[in-house]
């Protein structure tokens, strides 16, 4: 099918760099993962055939892999009948033709926590660049002698700013206590390094590497939980095992490959972005499939 730039259904509530989401009623939204491709928070142009379902299944896997860690969002695929048994089929989620049911999902609505999760096993991307640069992460003193893509043990909560606009700010461990308090910045960061420890030790078992992450969290009922999207090509590294080494900067089966050509070519991070060729947009959904497939160790269906 055509790439999916934007939908335009009843009840939206948001629409975000990558999703859109509906109101469905009854305390539930539908998150409809489009194939808008973002980086240094601008949105690019065009779209990545096939991204938003790819997004949207990889997070469904993590998701229900790791739900004995941590509880989620997650009420159901839009595809899966059995899922979605006691959910009326009202609004939006009435409205998406068939050939969308795959790149959407039916969510519980939360409270959203307005921190970037992000943790770090590996130091690369803005971590290096800082590191190089200042000797820190995220303002946080690091010792002498590590080199690029460098596993870092134990790993690093490195959280930073949910903007709704322009860009996401490293935060320091006072400023994220500042915003949530002590106990819940503790929640976070514990939760977040035990979700990563247990997809890397998946990931290493499929000869995979997840060298860092980002999540986020919400608040149902006052209970914590996972939201958004999970474990995704979108929200972090990948790197294969098999060629990793550090010092060098591996090849990488995620959005750095888009980073990457977008550096190389002189743009300064600041809106409008070039479009992308049609061989970077070919290579970056290459490298989502295989990103897919590697960790789920299933066929990718479009």
């Amino acid at each position: 099918m055509p790439s999916v730039n934007e939908t335009n259904f009843s009840g939206l509530v948001h629409r975000g760099k990558v999703r859109d989401t509906y109101d469905i009623g009854d305390g539930r939204l539908l998150m409809i993962a489009t194939d808008r491709i973002s980086a240094f928070d601008v949105i690019l142009s065009p779209p990545i055939p096939d991204k938003g379902t790819i997004l949207a299944q990889m997070s469904k896997f993590w998701f229900d892999l790791t739900a004995d860690v941590m509880a989620n969002h997650v009420v159901g695929m839009a595809d899966d009948d059995e899922a979605l048994a006691d959910v009326p089929r009202v609004g939006a989620l009435a409205e998406i033709p068939d050939d969308m049911r795959r790149r959407s999902m039916v969510i519980r609505r939360a409270e959203r926590l307005d921190i970037e999760c992000v943790v770090r096993g590996y130091i690369t991307g803005a971590g290096w660049a800082e590191y190089s640069e200042h000797g820190t992460l995220n303002k946080q003193a690091l010792p002498e002698g590590i080199v690029e893509a460098q596993k870092l043990d134990p790993p690093i909560f490195t959280p930073s700013t949910k903007a709704e606009e322009g860009h996401d700010m490293p935060m320091t461990p006072s400023e994220v206590v500042d915003l949530v308090g002590k106990e819940m910045a503790t929640k976070l960061e514990e939760a977040t390094v035990r979700i990563y420890r247990v997809a890397q030790e998946f990931a290493a078992g499929r000869g995979m590497i997840i060298a860092d992450t980002k999540m986020e969290f919400g608040i149902i009922d006052g209970e914590l939980i996972l939201i958004d999207e999970l474990f995704t090509a979108d929200s972090s590294r990948f790197w294969a095992k098999d060629t990793y080494k550090p010092g060098v900067s591996p090849a990488a089966f995620d959005k750095q490959f888009v980073r990457n050509w977008l550096l190389e070519s002189g743009w300064d991070r600041e809106p409008p972005a070039p479009d992308l060729p049609d061989d970077i947009v070919r290579k970056t959904r290459d490298r989502y499939v295989q990103a897919y497939e590697r960790l789920t160790g299933e066929t990718f269906v479009a």
